[in-house]
């Protein structure tokens, strides 16, 4: 294998340089600044052309030129000052780290946040994110997950446009900008996941095509062309990606790959690249001595992923889990146009607590056909759940948040439902205290023919869906702007008290023994379809926990098993301390093997029986 991809400074103002290219037979580093010369770079066998220069150093900016006539980025360039379509620059590889002692943290205690970076903040910057920290970890937050920070055009997009996988977005403060937001991170004992995308890329500024046979016809996206993982040349098509993953591992110390979904990834091969991409991340963490953990999105509901080699599976650490998430949704909203047709039921929400997929083979109305395969063997830990994500909020019409949709009442039964769970729990930025600004689509492209083809693909994806009213304009800046969070909200009465239930959640979460350790082998779920309960049980040696919630408008009577003993209450999401009526939650609860309650409307109850003392 030839030097690393892209300009690599390697001190003493010397550069090494190395760049893909097949289908050109020359290739020249065109330097554009500080002194504009060229340098002819030696091509060889595999189409690999590389080269070392002097009086070279930090800040140099270049093009590629290929066979004296078209000059484009680097397709490995790790900083894009300008814009996708402007010169490449090189960068130091030194920083001052101060996480030397830093391992990363176990699966089982990620609770995720994910982070649009551009309307986190008014700046729309890593170091403004980073005065937020202290807040994050305040609430409870382990993880920070970033949505795509790789180059895109212009200055204002989600991200999945970006067509510079190394380079870090400039107008969010580039590489040193990522590393001193990671630096921060570490400090306060937070890990950093990010969301990287290898089933496509842009199409403004897309010019790998250009170099090498990086896509295929063969198959197709919805958001462009199929990357070639299986064609001629795919050995060195993975090699591109696996790079940039391990790029963000050494270079950035990044704890978590999220990967974007590989649904769009179309691999018959014997040996796919997701296998590959995870082994050579797994090898890197042993290397390094670190936790770094490899988590992708799917709407397959294919546990293979998840699976390890050993058993026939591609050996990824973990995955989003959809049906966790339209199955809360469908019961708080009463949705059932597009895939929230296959849900509505409370024994739809007991299967994914007990299972991990509700639709583990079984037909789907949605899709008509049989959907998914079983997940019954995969730990809980493997599993992200959510009530709100960019996606589920970012791909509705008006981009409303759940705050927009239900009482202030169920977003706590829904925040208790997901941060008690047994799985690795995710919150979308702004839900910890109910954001009531839209989180909608924006882009910031240039070629007038591509902001049309936007804007006429939204229109198409929303059909399945019964939404009424205007698709905001994606170019339209304002867009933009009505999607940044509100952090004043925090310190308003209902904000408030949302804000600290989502604490005290978070806290049992952590001290609670049976909550604290995931598993879904430990726990004992019973649905009452009609009054529209969910009880959940969980134990973890002597110590158990019951969560009772019911998501009906109306007060619902149920009688349950339950080990006989004295219940302690420890959280009524309709407590005067969470801004509610008051509690009517008996306090003890005392079962000799059953109980009969009668809960409010969209109330959850968590009692504890212990015995040992928490973690």
């Amino acid at each position: 294998m030839t030097s690393k991809l892209g300009a690599a400074y390697l001190g003493n103002n010397r550069c090494r340089f190395g760049v893909w290219a097949p289908r050109a037979e020359h290739v020249e580093v065109h330097v554009v600044a500080p002194q504009e010369h060229t340098i002819l770079l030696e091509k060889d066998s595999r189409g690999y052309h590389c080269g070392e220069a002097d009086d070279l150093g930090p800040g140099t900016k270049y093009l590629y030129r290929l066979d004296g006539r078209e000059e484009r980025p680097d397709p490995a360039s790790r900083y894009q000052p300008e814009s996708v379509h402007g010169a490449s620059e090189v960068v130091a590889p030194s920083f001052q780290w101060h996480d030397q002692k830093w391992k990363g943290i176990p699966l089982d205690e990620y609770l995720i946040y994910e982070v649009h970076v551009g309307t986190f903040t008014p700046e729309g910057t890593f170091d403004a994110a980073a005065r937020r920290l202290d807040e994050l970890k305040a609430l409870g937050i382990t993880v920070v997950e970033f949505m795509p920070v790789g180059q895109f055009p212009g200055s204002r997009n989600w991200g999945y446009d970006g067509v510079n996988p190394f380079a870090v977005q400039a107008s969010y403060g580039g590489p040193l900008g990522l590393k001193r937001f990671v630096d921060a991170c570490h400090q306060r004992g937070l890990a950093v996941a990010l969301d990287v995308i290898y089933n496509h890329l842009g199409p403004e500024g897309n010019y790998l095509a250009e170099f090498a046979p990086y896509f295929t016809d063969c198959y197709h996206t919805p958001w462009g062309s199929a990357i070639n993982f299986d064609g001629p040349s795919s050995d060195d098509v993975r090699r591109y990606f696996i790079e940039n993953a391990l790029a963000w591992i050494m270079d950035f110390h990044i704890d978590a790959l999220r990967l974007d979904a590989i649904h769009a990834i179309v691999d018959p091969s014997a040996r796919p690249f997701l296998e590959d991409l995870g082994t050579a991340v797994h090898e890197e963490a042993e290397r390094l001595g670190r936790n770094v953990y490899v988590i992708p999105e799917s709407d397959r509901n294919d546990s293979r992923f998840a699976t390890p080699c050993s058993s026939g599976g591609i050996g990824l650490d973990a995955q989003w889990n959809d049906d966790f998430h339209h199955a809360l949704h469908a019961l708080l909203t009463s949705e059932r146009s597009g895939y929230y047709e296959d849900f509505g039921r409370v024994e739809d929400l007991a299967t994914a607590y007990r299972e991990g997929y509700v639709y583990s083979g079984r037909y789907s109305k949605y899709r008509r056909r049989r959907h998914g395969n079983s997940s019954r063997h995969l730990e809980a830990r493997q599993f992200v759940v959510f009530a709100q994500n960019h996606d589920q909020v970012g791909n509705r019409l008006l981009g409303d948040r759940l705050s927009q949709l239900v009482s202030f009442d169920a977003l706590k039964l829904a925040a208790a439902t997901v941060l008690l769970s047994p799985f690795v729990p995710l919150l979308f930025m702004g839900e910890e205290y109910g954001e009531r600004a839209p989180f909608l689509y924006f882009t910031s492209h240039s070629d007038p023919a591509l902001i049309e083809a936007v804007r006429k693909g939204r229109r198409e994806e929303f059909a399945a869906f019964r939404w009424q009213g205007e698709i905001p304009d994606p170019q339209d800046e304002s867009t933009f702007l009505r999607s940044h969070l509100h952090w004043e909200l925090r310190e308003e009465a209902a904000h408030h008290h949302l804000l600290e239930f989502h604490k005290e959640s978070i806290r049992l979460r952590k001290t609670l023994a049976p909550l604290a350790h995931l598993s879904n082998r430990r726990l004992e779920v019973l649905p009452f379809e009609k009054q529209k309960v969910l009880a959940v049980r969980r134990w973890f040696e002597q110590d158990e926990t019951v969560q009772l919630m019911n998501f009906s408008s109306s007060r619902a009577g149920v009688s349950l098993p339950l080990p006989a003993g004295h219940w302690s209450k420890v959280l009524d999401s309709l407590d005067v301390r969470w801004g509610g009526p008051g509690s009517s939650a008996p306090d003890p609860l005392e079962s000799k093997g059953q109980i009969t309650c009668s809960l409010p409307p969209l109330a959850c109850w968590v009692y504890t029986k212990s015995k040992t003392a928490t973690r």
